[in-house]
């Protein structure tokens, strides 16, 4: 069953005066997609998610973080939420009746930045900063057949996330750091045994 994963991030503070500086220290972490880079997308979500939104910005072509958060600075408020979007390069099962090659492309992650005060502190338990990777199946891939090419291919992508995550932890300053799934099953052991199938 196929679920969604998440990065949480929590600093020692995060004040109104330093959100976006955090938010752009963990931004400047992410590897790029060569084919869509830079953030593509921004919204700015006033009091709680229930609230309309108060800015939405498409960027085609993407923007850099620095220009992303240069944007959203009028809104660097404690009850304010940012969502920004970026794509990086996994590889995937290609669209072939046999879904037994695989291909590099651009996958969407969003980044949402808590304000202290948003949501009733949703930040407490989401982190300051949480990154939404999308479905799990990006590196666990329930129900394939394993072969070796599609284990490099694995592994490939869970090297990927696994280093963004070591670069935010030693780049970025945070108190802590959560990588975690809907099903609160255990992730890690949940990717280790899904390698060990070809073993």
């Amino acid at each position: 069953m196929t679920d969604s994963l998440y990065l949480s991030v929590w600093f020692p503070s995060f004040r109104e005066g330093e959100m976006l500086t955090r938010a752009l220290a963990v931004l400047r972490q992410f590897p790029y997609s060569g084919l869509r880079e830079g953030v593509t997308y921004l919204s700015v979500h006033p009091v709680s998610w229930s609230e309309p939104t108060v800015l939405e910005r498409y960027f085609t072509p993407g923007v850099s973080p620095e220009e992303a958060v240069e944007v959203a600075a009028e809104f660097a408020y404690d009850d304010f939420a940012l969502v920004l979007e970026a794509f990086w390069d996994l590889w995937v099962p290609s669209d072939d009746e046999h879904g037994d090659s695989w291909v590099q492309r651009p996958v969407a992650v969003r980044f949402l930045v808590h304000g202290t005060q948003f949501d009733e502190g949703i930040y407490t338990d989401d982190g300051h900063i949480e990154v939404d990777f999308g479905l799990d199946s990006y590196f666990v891939h329930e129900g394939l057949r394993f072969s070796q090419v599609i284990e490099e291919h694995l592994r490939t992508n869970i090297a990927k996330l696994v280093a963004f995550s070591a670069a935010v932890g030693k780049n970025c300053g945070i108190s802590g750091r959560v990588l975690w799934s809907e099903s609160e099953e255990n992730l890690a052991q949940k990717l280790i045994a899904k390698l060990q199938q070809t073993q």
